[in-house]
């Protein structure tokens, strides 16, 4: 199975935004630039993130993106399913009903062998994406960083996290 780009972008993004303080935000400009990705292709991921309340947007120009969850109530399936969207990666277009001299559908009434072992598959990879939140990733970082990873990505907030409330 080969997942996009935008997967390891928006895990990583999410990470960052972990890093910002009470009220603060980060521009998907800021994000990009620190990732080194397009703005306009993150941009796309980080609407998605925010369109299943993982992210909340804050309008304006000292608005941006931040987290709308704790981390610890943020999995990586749920990013993977904002990102990638909830249908299953495998889909089973019956194949096997196709092609020359075709059986009638009443020789084909148990599910398809090889749907039932890709959905099992799916839930498998499912089940291990729901085990780990974003905190488990920080908490992992901060187990095997000598430091250096957490002083780029702290001065990098440094200098472009932006204070914003959200007035409504």
């Amino acid at each position: 199975m080969k997942l996009s780009d935008g997967i390891e972008q928006a895990i990583h993004s999410v990470t960052m935004l972990c890093g910002l303080s009470g009220d603060g935000v980060l521009s998907a400009a800021a994000l990009a630039e620190f990732h080194g990705v397009s703005t306009s292709y993150l941009l796309k991921h980080l609407q998605a993130l925010s369109g299943r309340g993982i992210l909340e947007t804050v309008p304006g120009p000292k608005g941006g993106y931040r987290l709308a969850r704790k981390p610890e109530a943020i999995s990586l399936l749920d990013i993977v399913l904002a990102v990638e969207g909830s249908e299953p990666a495998f889909r089973c277009k019956e194949i096997r009903q196709r092609g020359p001299n075709p059986l009638p559908a009443s020789a084909f009434v148990k599910p398809c062998g090889i749907n039932r072992v890709m959905l099992r598959a799916e839930q498998a990879y499912r089940a291990e994406l729901r085990k780990v939140t974003i905190a488990d990733i920080i908490a992992d970082l901060n187990a095997t960083d000598d430091g250096s990873i957490r002083e780029r990505g702290c001065r990098f907030l440094a200098l472009h996290e932006r204070n914003s409330t959200i007035n409504i």
